[in-house]
């Protein structure tokens, strides 16, 4: 099968996230996308909901759709949050089927994968999408030190931009402002009911 490796903080998920990954998976004829959540970074601050709590909302967030998948590898207690070190994992664990892996524009411009190499050895291919303001030129520009036959793997996919952010959610929560339909309606319930991301200015009494 043709595998579609969405990885992230997912800090929350959100229907930006989704738009994405549904339309890598059809433009690029995967079998599936899967959303992987990390338990750390170490280029962004650190989550500000539990690995756990992240993945339960991504469970209601994908349900409907019987393309999308969740794997908790990069989870783990002990998973290190680099995709170098996150990739071998995967092929074991899907041995035979395809990897591609799909991230936006602005993390390849910014520099911020490390092993860059290693990581596109390891996959069939990496599907860039769009993000903030970088596009298919800043994309080329970022890959120009990378051997050819590894540039090669790396194919812009020029969707339509999405302006949700999981910044932007947060944000807003954090100003007592709805994010209802920012969300997935169960997610959106979820966030209410387990009282994440509370604002942290409160009204005086």
């Amino acid at each position: 099968m043709r595998l579609g490796l969405f990885g992230g903080a997912f800090d929350p998920v959100h229907n930006g996230h989704l738009f994405v990954a549904e339309a890598v998976r059809t433009r690029e004829s995967l079998d599936r996308a899967i959303f992987l959540p990390m338990r750390a970074a170490h280029h962004r601050e650190a989550p500000c909901a539990s690995v756990e709590d992240r993945a339960s909302m991504l469970r209601l967030a994908i349900a409907a759709n019987p393309a999308f998948m969740l794997d908790l590898t990069d989870a783990e207690n002990g998973a290190s949050g680099y995709t170098a070190d996150l990739l071998p994992r995967l092929r074991s664990k899907y041995p035979g089927d395809e990897l591609y892996f799909i991230a936006g524009s602005d993390s390849l411009v910014r520099g911020g994968w490390r092993r860059f190499d290693e990581i596109l050895e390891m996959l069939n291919g990496f599907f860039a999408v769009p993000r903030d303001s970088y596009g298919r030129a800043d994309v080329d520009a970022a890959l120009r030190g990378l051997a050819p036959k590894l540039r090669q793997k790396v194919r812009f996919v020029d969707l339509p931009l999405t302006t949700e952010s999981a910044t932007t959610v947060r944000e807003r929560l954090d100003a007592g402002e709805s994010v209802r339909y920012l969300v997935p309606e169960p997610v959106w319930r979820y966030m209410i009911e387990h009282k994440l991301y509370q604002p942290s200015r409160v009204a005086p009494t």
